[in-house]
């Protein structure tokens, strides 16, 4: 009997030692480092240097006078000017902001601006609803500016500063903490549009003339295809027996 319970004993310790050393197994197993990750996670310059895309004013200042009528042929091709970046540059989501002085000497001859401003903005392309008139105090003053301002995308590159690796040893083969940053910055630093970054642009309205002309050929049961000159038409020399 007594034999017989220390051969039990003996079994007990030992799966007890099994279960242990698969414990102590699975905890090593959580404190590697986590750097074993897919090859392509460590290379790809985006998700290792990302350019970070963000908004920041910009603002043109329209000087009026007590007597304005209305914008000058000067003022007006600096506005359009400035229509042009912010039409380039919004992606088709931005809105352009006219900001009037109000109480100032000029207030009467600053909304004759805004109004030639609004009008000129619209003639030009730029949908109503994408014009926001707002007043802003300007008490006392002389004569205040009227302001025309937009929030344009800008792309700020990353800093490549890291050389803490030694780069005549590399017995892991992985990429080192500066590696691809410098395609990235100069990248961010050559974008035309930093808006091309977030997503593609907006459509613009198709040319229907051709294919109102085609759709209505189909119903006639007439020939679809463009007629082609003789001179357009592609000849082949037939060959003699």
């Amino acid at each position: 009997m007594t034999s017989r319970m220390q051969r039990l004993a003996r079994g007990s310790l030992v799966i007890l030692a099994v279960g242990t050393t698969t414990i102590a197994l699975s905890a090593c197993k959580h404190t590697e480092p986590g750097t074993r990750v897919a090859g392509w996670t460590l290379v790809d310059a985006a998700q290792r240097h990302p350019i970070l895309v963000s908004q920041a004013p910009e603002t043109m200042n329209l000087s009026v006078a007590r007597s304005a009528s209305g914008l000058s042929p000067a003022q007006r091709a600096r506005l359009l000017d400035f229509t042009s970046s912010f039409s380039a540059s919004s992606a088709g989501g931005g809105r352009l902001v006219v900001q009037a002085p109000s109480g100032s000497a000029n207030e009467v001859a600053a909304m004759h601006v805004v109004q030639d401003i609004r009008r000129t903005l619209i003639d030009g392309g730029i949908g109503e609803s994408d014009v926001v008139v707002e007043a802003y105090l300007a008490e006392g003053s002389g004569q205040p500016p009227v302001k025309v301002s937009y929030l344009r995308f800008v792309a700020e590159a990353p800093e490549c500063s890291d050389w803490s690796t030694n780069l005549a040893r590399q017995p892991d083969n992985l990429a080192y903490p500066n590696f691809g940053c410098a395609t990235q910055r100069n990248f961010a630093a050559q974008v035309a549009n930093p808006a091309d970054l977030l997503g593609p642009r907006t459509m613009t309205a198709r040319a229907s003339e051709r294919r109102d002309t085609t759709w209505n050929k189909y119903v006639k049961g007439d020939t679809t295809n463009a007629k082609k000159s003789e001179d357009e038409k592609v000849k082949v020399a037939k060959e003699s027996n």
